[in-house]
């Protein structure tokens, strides 16, 4: 089918080490995408709907990042790439990680 793209691959909490995780926070777009996701409703963002100040290519980067970290799902509606906040899966396999985060402080 002309113009489709593949759907993106996900890896599990469960296959991702301690560093990948840690990587995938540090980043300050990461970082901001995640704690924006931690506000929203499952499959309500899609990607284009954050405010970020980078080009669509380097974000489609930073959700492969966090997809291989195991902290984002996403899924095709249409045109749109929806994403969704694997919050259960990374808080079973890190326990406490994503809450410090998403503190903030």
């Amino acid at each position: 089918m002309a113009g489709h793209r593949a759907a993106p691959v996900h890896t599990h909490p469960d296959d991702v080490s301690v560093p990948t995780a840690l990587a995938a926070l540090a980043d300050p777009v990461r970082l901001h995408l995640v704690r924006e996701l931690a506000g929203s409703g499952d499959w309500t963002r899609s990607c284009g709907s954050f405010d970020v100040s980078v080009g669509k290519a380097a974000l489609s980067h930073h959700f492969a990042a966090l997809r291989a970290a195991g902290l984002v799902e996403q899924r095709d509606e249409g045109a749109r790439r929806v994403n969704r906040l694997r919050r259960t899966e990374f808080e079973a396999r890190f326990p406490g990680l994503l809450a410090l985060v998403l503190r903030g402080d």
